[in-house]
């Protein structure tokens, strides 16, 4: 009887060594590639996500609304489809559009209660001011090599509270 539950137990430990070497090697197949940085700003505004943007390809242009003092709104185009704007109406409306297979590989800023200056930098050396220089500085870039920005998310009322980053590798159609 003992021998069968030595033999039980040597069973047992073979299979949970097995386990733990399958589960290192899986890691090693399919690394990390997603990250996120944020949220930047005050906790006011409606919670806004841009997650389910992103399967309708990759960003692809950008409309910020700024006024005097603040980042007013926003809305992505991700593909060739626009992301529901979100944000207030005052201000003045810019519009950027990079370039085919361009991505945004960096996104500084500042803010106080409100955003107030974010600054998108590409992969092709394009650097994409908005707003005004005042507040508390961020700077947000990818955790992993080889990522871009996917999709942003949020808080936004009459003007963008806050905002937050995310990060993943270039989608392939």
């Amino acid at each position: 009887m003992q021998r069968l539950d030595n033999m039980l137990m040597t069973t047992v430990m073979l299979a949970l060594t097995l386990l733990a070497l399958f589960c290192v090697s899986a890691e090693s197949v399919q690394p990390r590639s997603s990250s996120y940085n944020g949220e930047y700003g005050g906790g006011g505004g409606e919670r806004f996500s841009h997650s389910g943007n992103q399967l309708d390809g990759p960003i692809t242009a950008l409309r910020i609304r700024v006024s005097r003092y603040y980042i007013v709104g926003l809305q992505v185009r991700y593909g060739k489809e626009w992301s529901d704007y979100v944000g207030g109406s005052q201000g003045d409306l810019e519009e950027i559009f990079l370039h085919p297979g361009e991505s945004i590989i960096q996104v500084s800023g500042k803010y106080k209660k409100y955003l107030r200056k974010l600054v998108f930098v590409t992969d092709k050396g394009r650097y994409l001011p908005f707003g005004k220089d005042t507040g508390t500085s961020f700077n947000a870039a990818p955790l992993y090599p080889n990522t871009v920005l996917r999709f942003i998310s949020g808080r936004a009322g009459s003007l963008i509270d806050a905002i937050g980053l995310h990060w993943d590798v270039y989608p392939t159609c």
